[in-house]
């Protein structure tokens, strides 16, 4: 059933969000500190994802 005056709310609209990634075994947001061993590690992991 569909209200003639509903009121429809989006979530999350205009909010800004930072990506946190585990990356072994801490939460970072950027890999900017990371050293040349740590940055292989996290480019080499395999990537999941849902295919469209």
């Amino acid at each position: 059933m569909n209200k003639k005056n509903e009121c429809v709310t989006e979530v999350g609209k205009n909010v800004g969000f930072e990506r946190i990634r585990r990356i072994t075994g801490y939460l970072v947001g950027t890999t900017d500190r990371f050293n040349n061993a740590k940055r292989a590690e996290e480019r080499d992991r395999v990537k999941h994802g849902l295919d469209n």
